[in-house]
């Protein structure tokens, strides 16, 4: 099971890659186990842009469960839930983990779904939205998981998309104050959608029961303790493995797709080469499994790896406090947590000086990584100085499904660089490119694309939208992969990823970072979090505004702060940047998954129209945000 391409350290491996790509990646399937063994790494011939490992056969949920058991494992712990919002844990053992996935596979059999048909899952973070992706990998099912609580009509939008077969939902999710109905979002997407699955299989929590609809509703635990187990089904390395929906530019929701060969190889493979876990560690993805990085590190990754996994229900902040994070890393003996600088931040803002830290032994962390959006450095050095621990920017996306760049526990390269997101992966070729699509000089800021062809586990193309796929990620630079993001590569090849494309901003012919100057902000000692937008000007075209949220019990005067960040920005970056206005904001609009709506900021403060995306938080703060911007351009 011991994957085989890390020897000799980071420099060696991804030399090892460059010079023999197939070469590398079939030591890396090694540790996986097939029915039938690839008979090639790559086949350039395939697909978009050729597809990983074909004439292969294996099945997911084999590898990250049933594997487990037969080795020996059954008694270690697969999952633990941790709910600060039920106050609850649970433990699930491999051995019982493969007895629940199986049971409920056979439930889902016996209502037709098969290899190949669609699985919607609609769930809060509970063991059974795991056991639910779980159980179709065993059919060979192809799972789209919903974030929990989404909107009706994106919900519907996906249902039509997907035409899934089965629906899995829970009752309700719990968030701190309030218990949001699921059951009701789902019954409206579904009379809105013109594909009605004909079963569903509801989780009914005790927080609100959900009423069935009979002939379609069914109680999932009952149907579950029902069924005949199902064993796993083999299917082709390149068959569908899922498909992530992401909000697309046109309204229309782009499905990334996820094959089972390659998606297994590169997330087993990942985790003793960049978070340095073996079998039998403790790691904690304090995602949700509606989002990528829940679906490759709370639930995959770790289980193909034999680890065992942190399935958390709650908040950095106010379930109960903000030492929530601390307290879970220690009752738990977690080995390495992965999270979102938002949540850092967060916790950073009401507890500033890290006293809660104090109330818990973290012997056992060896290291923080984090993802989602660039950390700013203050931050990330606030957090290294508070745990006294290596923290690690890495920088992914949904459609590669693991990191681009990253540090590497397993290979020895895991020096922290803040504001970087490290070197590039193993698999990874990284470029900035210019407009023209030919490579910067080291140290220049341009488009960050990845020389073709993609690594295993990144999209081979979208949910039955090849040309859209093109479109939108193969056509800007020919023979790239365009990430959309900007940033530059250094002498040394860490690279730095400072925005998305469109947060350039253009400041009278000067091409400016609007993270760099992000980065001056967060820096300053009042500030917990901020954002800068690039807003329309008459004269030089667009000119930054920053917006700032203050950390908990400052009490100097808004202006004196706003006046100190305007003088810091013209010291660091220069008059050039035009940074003339800095404002305080009790919050800014963000996704669930804790990214700033940057590109709304910007609509708002340019007076156009919006859409509210499916995925904020809070819609209310929009209002909120267009009255203090229209006070501030008036």
């Amino acid at each position: 099971m011991t994957a085989t391409p890390q020897a000799g350290g980071y420099d060696a491996s991804y030399a090892a890659w460059q010079h023999n790509p197939a070469s590398y990646w079939a030591a890396a399937a090694q540790g996986i186990d097939w029915t039938v063994p690839p008979t090639a790494s790559f086949a350039a011939d395939q697909g978009v842009y050729g597809r990983w490992f074909p004439g292969s056969e294996l099945n997911t949920c084999h590898n990250a469960v049933d594997r487990h058991v037969l080795a020996g494992r059954g008694d270690q712990a697969a999952i633990i839930w941790d709910s600060p919002m039920t106050g609850r844990v649970e433990t699930t053992t491999y051995a019982q983990l493969q007895h629940r996935v199986a049971h409920l596979a056979g439930a889902m059999a016996a209502r037709g779904v098969a290899r190949g048909d669609r699985v919607i899952i609609y769930m809060p973070m509970v063991a059974e939205a795991a056991i639910g992706m779980l159980a179709c990998a065993r059919l060979g099912a192809v799972h789209s998981v919903v974030f929990g609580g989404f909107a009706a009509a994106e919900l519907a939008a996906r249902i039509t998309d997907a035409e899934p077969k089965l629906i899995l939902c829970a009752s309700c999710g719990l968030e701190p104050g309030r218990t949001v109905a699921y059951k009701p979002l789902l019954d409206t997407a579904m009379d809105l959608s013109p594909h009605k699955p004909a079963s569903v299989l509801v989780l009914q929590r005790e927080a609100l029961l959900a009423a069935l609809k009979p002939g379609r509703d069914e109680d999932w635990l009952a149907a579950e303790a029902a069924a005949t187990p199902h064993p796993c089904v083999p299917v082709a390395g390149t068959d569908p493995l899922y498909i992530l929906y992401t909000s697309g530019t046109t309204g229309k929701p782009k499905g990334v797709l996820r094959d089972n060969a390659g998606h297994a190889v590169a997330l087993h493979n990942s985790m003793r080469m960049i978070y340095g876990c073996e079998a039998g560690d403790v790691f904690w993805a304090a995602s949700d499994v509606g989002w990528v990085v829940g679906h490759s590190y709370i639930v995959y990754a770790p289980l193909l790896a034999g680890c065992t996994t942190v399935l958390f229900e709650g908040k950095p902040v106010g379930t109960p406090d903000a030492g929530t994070f601390w307290r879970v890393c220690a009752q738990h003996g977690v080995k390495v947590l992965f999270t979102a600088p938002t949540a850092i931040r967060a916790i950073k803002k009401e507890d500033p000086e890290g006293a809660l830290l104090a109330q818990y032994d973290l012997s056992k962390l060896e290291a923080l990584f984090l993802a989602g959006e660039r950390c700013d450095p203050p931050t990330q050095v606030w957090v290294h100085e508070l745990l006294g621990k290596p923290v690690v920017d890495h920088w992914w996306q949904t459609e590669t499904g693991w990191a681009i760049t990253a540090g590497f526990r397993g290979l020895g390269l895991f020096e922290m660089r803040p504001g970087s997101g490290g070197k590039a992966s193993p698999g990874y070729d990284v470029q900035a490119l210019d407009e023209a699509g030919q490579p910067v000089p080291r140290g220049q800021i341009g488009s960050l694309a990845v020389k073709l062809p993609l690594p295993p586990s990144c999209l081979p193309t979208l949910y039955k939208a090849d040309d859209r796929f093109r479109e939108s990620y193969l056509e800007t630079f020919p023979g790239y992969y365009n990430t959309g993001d900007a940033g530059m590569v250094d002498e040394q090849g860490y690279v730095w990823v400072m925005s998305r494309t469109d947060d350039i901003i253009n400041v009278a012919g000067h091409r400016l970072s609007t993270g760099a100057m992000e980065e001056v902000l967060a820096g300053h000692p009042d500030v917990a979090e901020c954002a800068v937008v690039g807003i329309k000007d008459s004269l030089k075209g667009q000119v930054p505004l920053g917006m700032v949220v203050l950390k908990a019990g400052v009490t100097r005067d808004e202006a004196d702060i706003a006046r100190d960040l305007v003088r810091l920005v013209r010291e660091k970056i220069g008059p050039v940047a035009a940074f003339k206005d800095a404002m305080v904001v009790s919050r800014l609009p963000k996704t669930r998954s804790g990214k700033i709506l940057r590109a709304t900021l910007r609509k708002i403060a340019d007076g156009e129209t919006y859409a509210v995306p499916p995925t904020i938080d809070d819609p209310a703060i929009l209002g909120e945000m267009e009255g203090t911007l229209k006070a501030l351009m008036r």
